[in-house]
């Protein structure tokens, strides 16, 4: 015999969502604690809500629109957009030097990895953390052993 609750449980809550926006935020989480770790203006809160938002955003237009619409595209190209917009303002520009590129993309990735879990393309959002992940953990020490004009000097600031 079904209890109430447990009625109400199976016909409102969506389990399939439940599992997209959940992959999202983990499979955000990774690239958060790096982004932490290293002190950047984004980091453990921020990767993962832009990440479960981003999938939520798509979610509720793939519910209400439906995978094939011209406004689910739409919705896709508002998202990439307000990404780079939000990436924007983790970069930092002095006079010598600009900071916070690497942590900008990473947001936009963040985007990206949430909006492969709305589609569940898993495969891709598993991609995308792992190859951002490593980007971003032996990037820097890569872009410092790399020679630079033919004399080891590089005139770039070597910031994020």
């Amino acid at each position: 015999m079904d209890t109430i609750p447990a009625k109400l449980w199976s016909e409102f809550v969506d389990i399939d969502a439940l599992l997209k926006l959940g992959g999202a935020f983990l499979l955000a989480l990774p690239i958060a604690y790096n982004r932490e770790k290293a002190q950047r203006t984004a980091g453990i809160r921020t990767f993962p809500i832009v990440s479960i938002t981003s999938c939520g955003f798509l979610m509720i237009g793939l519910r209400f629109l439906g995978p094939d619409s011209e406004a689910n595209a739409r919705l896709i190209q508002g998202l990439v957009g307000g990404l780079g917009f939000l990436g924007g303002g983790a970069i930092l520009k002095t006079e010598s030097s600009i900071r916070g590129m690497a942590t900008a993309a990473a947001i936009w990735c963040a985007g990206a990895i949430g909006a492969a879990c709305a589609y569940s393309q898993w495969e891709v959002a598993l991609a995308l953390m792992l190859t951002t992940l490593v980007s971003l953990q032996y990037g820097t020490e890569f872009k410092k052993s790399v020679i630079h004009n033919g004399d080891g000097e590089d005139d770039r600031p070597c910031g994020d």
